[in-house]
């Protein structure tokens, strides 16, 4: 199988700070791959590198065989990039925002217009083609910029979370997009912040975490790395929570992950018959539980599992958590 990403100990530093630390990384050609990461862990960074909009610090990087930093233009053939931040003027209408990156990227007058009416066709833009950028919605604009990263057809697209702020329905119809845009033949390296979105879209996923590739794998396969199912605890009002997690780890010989706003415990179980020991031995001690289930692991107990952590925003040296100054994709090197 192709690979379209081929990347081997990259490295990005700023000052004594990595933000990527030694990331392997391969895409198969024809998939959705996930990278999976909080906020500062390194994932739009490690992008920008690819894209070539920041200089590999160290490690290589093939496109689909194209060497990134001997071939920077070549790779910039191959990809489109839609980052964080809508880049569309919103000055311009979405017609002319289009037929404006349509002309930058070297098509004709005519090849312009032909494009922009077909992007705005396929992304269910047409009744807002002459209206504003600035009278858009923010998954409207979304759209809009994934439709202008498409212009000339790249094979590999990256997408940088491309659903951060949008609400539940249009989140599904641009998950809808996504998936559409891989049955077209594009290849998707899709950052994200968001568990269930992983778990919805990517054929694998890798996690990242303060700059290092912590696990990778399938979506089942990263959750079977933490049990065959999970224990799920409510406990009762007054329930002392430290002694209760302590009981499910003697009994289990794990950890439990609490969530302390919810009293909620849970588990990883290589046998679910044991949940029935762990009910038992709380009882015994006296400690009550309001409800009880048995389910398959989630990407976030794999995250927790993996990290020691929920998938939240990190602190990172580069800048305040959630507001990486290095990783915008406007930013260019």
């Amino acid at each position: 199988m192709t690979n379209a990403v081929h990347a081997t100990g990259l490295v990005k530093a700023f000052g004594d700070f990595r933000a990527v630390d030694g990331i392997d990384l391969t895409v198969p050609a024809g998939q959705i791959f996930g990278v999976l990461g909080p906020n500062g862990a390194g994932k739009t960074t490690m992008l920008k590198m690819l894209a070539t909009l920041l200089p590999i610090d160290g490690g290589e990087a093939h496109l689909f065989g194209v060497d990134v930093r001997r071939e920077p233009h070549r790779i910039r053939q191959l990809v489109g990039v839609t980052g964080q931040y809508a880049s569309v003027d919103e000055n311009l209408t979405a017609t002319e925002n289009l037929r404006m990156f349509g002309r930058l990227q070297g098509l004709s007058r005519a090849d312009s217009r032909a494009t922009a009416a077909d992007l705005l066709g396929r992304f269910g833009l047409e009744e807002a083609a002459d209206r504003a950028i600035s009278q858009f919605s923010g998954g409207m604009r979304r759209r809009l910029d994934l439709a202008a990263s498409l212009i000339k057809r790249p094979p590999l697209i990256f997408l940088d979370e491309p659903t951060t702020g949008l609400d539940p329905r249009t989140r599904g119809q641009m998950w809808d997009t996504i998936r559409d845009l891989v049955a077209d033949g594009c290849t998707v390296l899709l950052t994200t912040q968001y568990l269930d979105e992983a778990d919805q879209l990517a054929d694998r996923i890798a996690v990242i975490d303060r700059g290092s590739k912590v696990a990778e794998g399938t979506p089942e396969d990263l959750k079977s790395s933490v049990g065959a199912s999970t224990l799920q605890l409510r406990l009762a009002d007054g329930t002392d929570r430290v002694h209760a997690a302590e009981v499910v780890e003697r009994i289990l010989g794990v950890a439990p992950a609490l969530t302390p706003e919810s009293g909620r415990l849970s588990a990883p179980l290589a046998d679910a018959d044991r949940a029935a020991d762990v009910l038992i031995a709380l009882r015994q001690v006296g400690l009550g539980v309001q409800s009880v289930s048995v389910d398959r692991p989630t990407l976030d107990e794999v995250f927790l599992a993996l990290t020691g952590h929920d998938a939240g925003d990190q602190n990172d040296p580069a800048g305040p958590a959630g507001d990486d100054r290095h990783d915008p994709l406007e930013v260019a090197a």
